[in-house]
């Protein structure tokens, strides 16, 4: 039997922009996805802090270093700029597999969405 545990979480960044003319998906920073062992296509979970709106939807790579977390298509009207979100990402393994492994939690600073 497999299980679905947390695999990746970036915690607490802010939203930079909201694209409803788009065919759906959440851009996010390169330096945050390789940073958050998160990879384009990869399907998330978007948590929004501000208004506790929960969303499903996958990855598009942004530019490195530019703190980009866009909500694009449909996921647009669930976000505003300025929001605080967390990114979630989960994994499907076995519980013997669950119980050793360790989740990669990065924690950027809010006010410009980048890591030290």
């Amino acid at each position: 039997m497999n299980i679905e545990v947390l695999k990746s979480k970036i915690h607490r960044v802010t939203v930079t922009g909201a694209e409803l003319d788009y065919i759906g998906s959440i851009t996010i920073d390169r330096a945050l996805m390789d940073a958050a062992n998160i990879v384009a296509g990869e399907k998330v979970q978007v948590v929004n802090v501000n208004n506790g709106e929960r969303l499903e939807t996958y990855v598009i790579e942004g530019a490195e270093k530019s703190g980009e977390i866009t909500l694009n298509g449909p996921a647009a009207r669930k976000v505003q700029k300025g929001d605080i979100i967390i990114i979630i990402s989960y994994a499907s393994m076995s519980i013997e597999a669950a119980k050793i492994f360790r989740p990669t939690l990065i924690f950027p600073k809010t006010a410009t969405n980048t890591i030290d």
